[in-house]
């Protein structure tokens, strides 16, 4: 089985030297890299340069068009069996292909994804950021773990399909914004085999700043109405949660402020203020609990509060208004 890893790049030079470093070290090496940048300022040209007596490296420069049309230049390119999209944030273990090889030979895919982790290097913030998107408190089950909801859907930030696929669907229709969801979809209704390679993971350096995370989820959020709008039986209740959350919030930020007001006067509205404040403290001392346990670091715990609360607001905010925007008050077509 022959690998051709596709890596969109864009203004990353720094981060495709770390990837392509742990490439170096593949127990399997039957593979080749392909990547593709997408129109950069600060091209990594160079960079790849001092790979290619090490590897077996192919650069492109294209304009920009984003990251899915990106990985289908890389596709209409690539020699391998089977084709692997990583983003350029990534670290590979040096099994990582061993366990891809044995998952896809074990269950027959045709398309797989695996999850994401935390790489010990990472800073205090990405590790909370890392928690953040795994955890089950936030939407980390609705992501892509072992144990997800509904149906898996791969994320291009580790994904891999069979040539057949490929030419089959015409790879992505998407340049940008929930593409790989869009990608995922039309595969699975195309009758290909999709699935979750569990042991196949990759540490995944996500954002290195909370406004960056916001920024990011934000677009999630609104990708999902994206999706709904082509896809509307793949618009679960669990996708709308963090809406809840962001509503929630609101709701309890204006009993708090009557309250405060009023000193309490009204008794129903104090009531539900003392019930939301308590319910909102059990829910953060949970979540700082389990990041605890699950990082074993005190720092990492706290920020994890911090990535998470961003998380949820980013993502609900952004389907809310997207939702707003195209479902509620969708602008009107000229005629």
């Amino acid at each position: 089985m022959f690998f051709s890893i596709i890596i969109p790049l864009y203004n990353r030079p720094v981060e495709i030297k770390e990837l392509l470093q742990s490439l170096l070290d593949q127990q399997y090496q039957d593979f080749e890299v392909i990547i593709v940048e997408d129109g950069s300022r600060n091209k990594a040209d160079h960079i790849i340069d001092q790979f290619k007596d090490r590897l077996d490296v192919h650069y492109f420069f294209k304009e920009n068009e984003g990251q899915g049309f990106a990985r289908n230049y890389g596709f209409e390119r690539a020699k391998g069996d089977y084709f692997i999209v990583f983003d350029s944030d990534i670290i590979v273990p040096s099994d990582y292909l061993l366990k891809v090889k044995a998952g896809i030979e074990k269950d027959g895919l045709d398309a797989f994804g695996g999850p994401d982790a935390a790489h010990p290097s990472f800073t205090a913030i990405q590790k909370a950021i890392s928690y953040s998107m795994t955890s089950p408190f936030t939407t980390g089950g609705i992501r892509g773990n072992k144990k997800h909801v509904g149906q898996f859907h791969p994320r291009s930030f580790n994904l891999g399909i069979s040539r057949r696929v490929w030419e089959q669907t015409g790879g992505f229709k998407l340049s940008r914004r929930s593409e790989d969801i869009e990608f995922s979809i039309r595969m699975i209704n195309s009758g290909f085999k999709v699935g979750l390679i569990p042991d196949a993971f990759v540490y995944h350096k996500r954002r290195t700043s909370f406004a960056q995370f916001y920024k990011q989820t934000h677009s999630f959020g609104k990708g999902r109405i994206d999706i709904y709008k082509m896809y509307p039986a793949e618009l679960k209740p669990v996708h709308a949660l963090p809406s809840v959350f962001v509503l929630g919030l609101v709701v309890l930020f204006m009993i708090n402020v009557i309250n405060l007001l009023t000193m309490n006067g009204i008794y129903i509205l104090s009531l539900l203020g003392t019930l939301g404040n308590c319910l909102l403290l059990l829910y953060t001392i949970m979540l700082f609990l389990h990041a605890l346990i699950t990082c074993r670091s005190l720092k990492v715990a706290v920020l994890a509060v911090v990535a998470a609360f961003t998380q949820l607001i980013a993502y609900g905010s952004g389907f809310i208004s997207q939702y707003s925007k195209q479902l509620l008050y969708p602008e009107k077509k000229n005629s």
